[in-house]
């Protein structure tokens, strides 16, 4: 295969041998956390394929656990399924009602993410893609996601004012785990039934038990790169006693792969997972996107495409970008042993 390949430096070589490493960049169809692109390193290792796709913004001491999921999936492989589909939501970015609407109609699937608190739009906006999105699914879920950019207070009118439309959940409405606790209060206070769901108080808080232990959720959103890989979140899941959805980090279908492994291997799966996001990008490297398919997507073997991978290498500049980032996370490796 005729890509540019990264150099992994000595101890990231050492948890995955004789790997490749592919640093790729994949336009959006619509802007989604702000991004315009998502990037990140697919690894081909004994066996199979991986993903290493750590948001720009996150360092080393953030990313150690990203590289621990690529190198679990690499190395290891992913456990045996429980069952052979998952279902899973589709994902409504912050766009206009219309747009809304028929992004979900078409989507086959019978629960619906809604982003919500998009920077620079009005809760006015928000309000009217819930209602578009609850006319397209009047019989299925509807979930909200602020990624915690509510007050408390804020959070307390916006879920009010919401819980009209019969949220399944709202999704880390605020950016603590304390915050999210009194929330919880507060609804309860109110009479307000909008369950809450911690998705970043679990996954970057460094501390997922305080979720538990401050009873700040209903249940929690776990994501297998940000948490070090399947088996560490089966373990995770098993401690938290949470009911839980199983989310993307946006990732390619190498990625996508290991969400739908570990929601395939879970005792229990109540809730639709958010995996279904392949369609946010312009473009896959498998011959056969993980999309969704009548609501669900396949627990299969994933095969990549040769060509796929030469047309999504990363532009020069971003190679040695990745190449760095690379090197930095095995300085911290060597930092942690030390």
């Amino acid at each position: 295969m005729d890509w540019p390949t990264l150099r992994l430096p000595q101890r990231l070589q050492e948890t995955v041998p004789s790997a490749r490493a592919l640093a790729y960049r994949i336009p959006m169809q619509t802007t989604f956390r702000g991004l315009t692109h998502r990037e990140g390193v697919l690894i081909q290792g004994a066996a199979g394929w991986a993903e290493w796709s750590p948001f720009l913004e996150y360092g080393p001491a953030e990313a150690v656990t990203w590289w621990r999921a690529a190198a679990e999936a690499a190395t290891l492989g992913l456990p045996e399924p429980r069952r052979s589909r998952v279902e899973v939501n589709c994902t409504v970015p912050a766009l206009g009602p219309e747009e809304a609407y028929a992004l979900v109609a078409r989507s086959g699937c019978r629960t619906a993410k809604v982003k919500v608190a998009e920077p620079g739009q009005s809760f006015g906006e928000d309000r009217d893609r819930v209602e578009a999105v609850r006319e397209a699914l009047p019989d299925g879920q509807v979930r909200i996601d602020a990624n915690g950019a509510w007050s408390v207070d804020e959070a307390v009118s916006h879920l009010a004012d919401l819980a009209s439309y019969e949220l399944e959940y709202a999704e880390q409405p605020c950016g603590s785990t304390e915050e999210l606790a009194e929330l919880r209060r507060a609804l309860a206070r109110r009479g307000i039934e909008v369950p809450i769901a911690a998705d970043e108080s679990i996954r970057r808080s460094g501390d997922p038990e305080r979720v538990v232990a401050l009873e700040a959720a209903d249940l929690a959103v776990i994501k297998v790169q940000p948490l070090g890989g399947v088996r560490a979140c089966l373990e995770l899941v098993e401690r938290l006693g949470l009911p839980v959805v199983v989310s993307s980090a946006v990732e390619t279908s190498v990625g996508i792969r290991a969400g739908v492994a570990l929601a395939a291997a879970l005792p229990e799966l109540r809730y639709a997972c958010g995996l279904n996001t392949v369609p946010l990008l312009a473009t896959d490297v498998a011959l056969s996107p993980l999309e969704a398919t009548d609501g669900a997507i396949a627990v299969a073997d994933l095969v990549l495409s040769e060509e796929r991978l030469a047309q999504v290498a990363a532009p020069l500049d971003r190679q040695e970008a990745w190449q760095v980032r690379l090197e930095e996370l095995d300085r911290h490796l060597a930092e942690e042993a030390a």
